[in-house]
């Protein structure tokens, strides 16, 4: 009778193979805290960007760089 692959690793030595996930074992990365360097204001409403104060030209925040991507995708 044949042997699956499957069967055919196992009696092989290896492992079994199996459908679960297993998240990597070890410290996990801590979420930074709130705050950092001074950030840009937005040119358009005044929210904090992601960018530092001494970034040279026009300061969006995340919601109006979208918004601007969105007008000049679609003007055509």
């Amino acid at each position: 009778m044949a042997e699956t692959a499957k069967e055919a690793r196992e009696t092989a030595g290896s492992a079994p193979e199996t459908d679960v996930y297993r998240a990597p074992a070890g410290p996990t990365a801590a979420v930074p805290e709130a705050g950092g360097p001074p950030y840009a204001e937005c040119v358009l409403c005044r929210e904090p960007t992601e960018y530092p104060q001494s970034h040279q030209g026009i300061t969006l925040c995340p919601v109006c760089e979208w918004q601007e991507a969105q007008r000049t995708a679609c003007s055509g």
